[in-house]
């Protein structure tokens, strides 16, 4: 890279070099899944579509498998405006006549061929260049009619009846990048209109993918006041189907299919907004995100330590013990003890850490290595793993949790804990205190 073209600055260095060690983890645990992307011609007719196509390229050069489901709306509505045709919905899904089908067939083909065509660049200094997306299609989807809702006839839009799963699975085995239109043909052989969103959960749910990703008209769910909603679980979300009036419109009608993608076994759902640049990326190689992750299980879990978590314990104090924050543990030492260890896992990385050492004959024991990364320092791990060793210490019958510190007193005074006398301690734990440390004692009762 020229001198011209790169930020020299030492700040930026140490950005890149943070975000790819954060990504790290992450494409090794996306390599080999399958993602379901989907998104609204909406996406064709900004400015958004060329970048999202370099994103899709690089997801695809990370070894992961992709279905991509496409809308065309706006593009339907233009086709029969140009037409002197009124377009016309019922509870948000187009009533498609035979004179509205031959504008839905024109502009989804012609959607189609312009992203296929995205997908086959390969101009320099991009992530298409030196590299090649082998895109396909099929006949995957058997449709039905919609037929007569609340009197009103729906003519040639349809809905999901089978999706062809092993088909697409087979593209996917052959490392091709495949792109479902939203239209179906009965098996009598009639073509049928078809809601992208529908189509994206019932692929999603046939192929058993692990993320379904719909690219919508905001940032993701928000709450009451209009923030951002990080993630919820999908006993949370049904709740608030129907109570979406600060939502996006998308947002409405992808709501109810997530959720029950979610339940039929889909890994994640995710809610990410299409005019952000670089936001799968972000969502998928950062710890935070920039959407909404709609999760089965809530996505921070506590759990006990196993010999797995040696590696993800180590990574995570060992920056701690460097600037001096914990003793340091040896890793021969970590792995003997880290049955006393419990960990918090987010999204399957470990960002929070814990361990208990009782001393049953004192009826107390130490809280040690207490320890979250950075950037979920704000989220409450920290109170979740104090309140677990504090639970694990009670089961035991203990009558006291005792922390040695040098920097965290006054978080720990903010949660009982009182300064103590290292003279206090258990005598086994006297031995051990290090007065060149001179760590502060506090104790709490239990």
């Amino acid at each position: 890279m020229s001198n011209e073209t790169r930020d020299p600055s030492p700040e930026s260095d140490a950005r890149l070099v943070a975000w790819v060690r954060q990504a790290a983890p992450y494409i090794h645990a996306f390599r080999g899944k399958t993602f379901v992307i989907a998104f609204g011609g909406e996406v064709m007719q900004s400015g958004a579509a060329q970048a999202l196509i370099h994103d899709i390229a690089l997801l695809d050069s990370m070894g992961i498998q992709l279905v991509l489901v496409h809308g065309a709306r706006p593009q339907i509505d233009a086709e029969m405006t140009g037409r002197g045709l009124k377009p016309r919905f019922h509870k948000g899904l187009r009533v498609t006549d035979s004179a509205a089908l031959e504008c839905v067939k024109r502009a989804m083909g012609v959607t189609r061929i312009e992203i296929e065509a995205l997908l086959s660049q390969g101009l320099p200094n991009t992530p298409l260049a030196g590299g090649y997306l082998r895109v396909t299609g099929g006949n995957f989807i058997t449709a039905q009619p919609v037929g007569v809702v609340d009197g009103v006839d729906y003519q040639y839009t349809g809905a999901v009846r089978k999706i062809i799963a092993e088909e697409i699975q087979a593209d996917l085995a052959q490392e091709n990048v495949v792109l479902i239109t939203p239209i179906g043909a009965s098996p009598s052989g009639e073509i049928f209109n078809l809601a992208w969103e529908e189509v994206a959960e019932a692929v999603a749910i046939a192929v058993g993918a692990d993320k379904l990703i719909y690219l919508c008209d905001g940032p993701g769910l928000l709450d009451k006041k209009g923030q951002r909603i990080d993630a919820l679980t999908v006993v949370e979300a049904a709740a608030l189907i129907g109570k979406r009036g600060k939502a996006a419109s998308e947002m409405v009608r992808v709501l109810p299919g997530a959720v029950r993608a979610c339940r039929a076994g889909v890994g994640r759902v995710h809610f990410l907004d299409r005019n952000a640049d670089g936001a799968m990326l972000m969502e998928f190689f950062t710890h935070d995100g920039v959407g909404t992750v709609l999760t089965s299980a809530p996505l921070a879990q506590l759990r006990e330590a196993t010999a797995e978590d040696v590696g993800g314990v180590t990574a995570l104090i060992a920056p701690l013990e460097a600037d001096g924050t914990l003793v340091k543990r040896g890793r021969e030492l970590l792995e003997m003890e880290i049955a006393r260890f419990s960990v918090l896992e987010h999204d399957g990385v470990i960002v929070g850490c814990a361990a208990l050492y009782p001393f049953s004959r004192d009826k107390a024991a130490e809280l040690a290595c207490l320890a979250v990364t950075p950037e979920f320092r704000r989220s409450g791990y920290g109170d979740q793993l104090r309140r677990h060793i504090e639970a694990r210490a009670k089961k035991l019958k203990l009558k006291k949790l005792f922390v040695l510190t040098t920097r965290t007193a006054h978080w720990f005074i903010e949660r009982g804990f009182a300064e103590a006398s290292p003279d206090l301690l258990p005598t086994a734990r006297r031995e051990l205190y290090n007065f060149q440390r001179r760590s502060k004692v506090f104790m709490k009762a239990l």
